[in-house]
């Protein structure tokens, strides 16, 4: 890995850089669909949407706007902070998307008698999208409530080891934590909404038989 960050860090060109990036969300999308225990027609596509933006929107803020990477698709910064947040919204996804379809299977009847006294698409989707969403944050919610507390996280820890100062390393580790915590959040709202689109249309009709188990 080491020799292919160094052959990647000497690219200079943009598009090379961007081709990098939509890579690692495609494996990343894949990695996250391959653990859920359902699936459905689209499910990849899915993950790959949420996971792209979430990720690219999160990172843009953090490259442009707090770290200031100077050109834009410097590698250096903008790969490994993407992949830290690829890293993390993948598990939060993969959490947050198999909650909501273990939800549609075992409590369907919850949600055609909802669909039964009047509810609408919005209503009826209301649960199992919530927890779905609290589902994915619970690794990273547990991880920033034990930080400095119960363990150091690894960008602190790393950048103390280093040499630099402990209060630097704390800010960039706050930055580094409130950036996943983001991600996973958008993310985990995305793909459950994007997921719950093909299950339900407009007609308030709960699709179980577009579900099929993962083999």
């Amino acid at each position: 890995l080491g020799l292919v960050l160094e052959r990647v860090f000497s690219l200079r060109h943009p598009a090379l850089i961007v081709g990098i990036l939509i890579l690692m969300t495609v494996f990343a999308a894949r990695e996250a669909t391959a653990r859920t225990s359902k699936r459905y027609r689209g499910i990849m596509l899915d993950a790959w949407l949420a996971m792209a933006v979430s990720c690219f929107a999160v990172g843009a803020v953090v490259t442009q706007v707090v770290v200031g990477v100077d050109p834009w698709y410097d590698p250096q910064y903008v790969i490994p902070l993407i992949g830290m947040i690829l890293g993390n919204s993948l598990t939060g996804i993969a959490l947050g998307l198999d909650r909501f379809l273990d939800h549609l299977t075992t409590r369907h009847a919850e949600i055609e008698l909802r669909l039964a006294f009047g509810a609408t698409r919005r209503e009826a989707l209301a649960e199992p999208l919530r927890h779905a969403v609290r589902t994915g944050m619970v690794p990273i919610v547990n991880a920033m409530t034990a930080a400095g507390i119960v363990s150091l996280p690894g960008m602190m820890t790393g950048q103390i080891l280093a040499g630099s100062p402990p209060l630097q390393a704390v800010a960039y580790q706050i930055v580094v934590m409130f950036m996943i915590a983001a991600a996973v959040a958008l993310g985990a709202m995305l793909v459950v909404l994007l997921a719950g689109r093909h299950f339900m249309g407009a007609d308030a009709v709960l699709r179980l038989d577009r579900l099929r188990t993962a083999k």
